[in-house]
């Protein structure tokens, strides 16, 4: 019996046949987790990454269109999807290394209270870049992260650069002021109150 083309599959996905995107699952997932296994060191956040690949691609379906190349879109699915996640580490790291004050032990092994300073500090920044609107977000993190000047940030956002540099100072600040009192180290509890 002749195996039906990945082409076909998607036309009947596109189509609504569930049976047909499993027969596409049943295809290349070995294949993709072996690879995402390997790209990121991790088989759980591998499987994380292909079940969203796949999903990806089914909601693709009705704007796919086959050029023999059903593997490689996948493939560069998941890889996007890995990128994303890799961007969003190193933006939690760079902001951490900008905004810590340069304590961070120089030694192999932290204290375990430095360790925990470390860690606290790393979510205050993830929290801190998640409190920032989308636009100031999107333009620190192109800014900041990637490297990116100020005239592809404003190409990409499709805004002035004017308006890029104004988001980007903007963001800076509500970063600095909730971040303010971390960037000495731990900040001091408040006293408490003798009633």
């Amino acid at each position: 019996m002749d195996r039906p083309s990945d082409a076909e599959l998607m036309a009947r996905v596109s189509a609504g046949d569930h049976d047909a995107f499993a027969m596409i699952v049943d295809r290349y997932k070995d294949s993709l987790m072996n690879y995402l296994s390997h790209l990121t060191g991790n088989r759980d956040r591998a499987e994380e990454h292909a079940q969203a690949a796949f999903v990806r691609l089914y909601e693709s379906a009705p704007r796919y269109r086959e050029e023999g190349k059903l593997a490689p879109y996948l493939f560069r699915i998941a890889t996007n999807l890995v990128r994303s996640e890799t961007v969003r580490s190193r933006v939690r790291d760079v902001l951490l290394l900008r905004f810590w004050s340069g304590k961070e032990s120089t030694s192999e092994e932290e204290s375990p209270l430095a360790e925990l300073q470390r860690r606290q500090l790393q979510r205050e920044v993830a929290a801190a870049l998640e409190s920032l609107p989308m636009a100031y977000r999107a333009a620190v993190v192109l800014r900041e992260v990637e490297g990116w000047s100020y005239q592809e940030i404003a190409a990409s956002l499709g805004c002035s650069e004017g308006t890029v540099k104004s988001r980007i100072a903007r963001g800076r600040e509500a970063l600095r002021k909730r971040l303010l009192p971390w960037w000495n180290g731990v900040p001091e509890r408040e006293p408490r109150r003798a009633y």
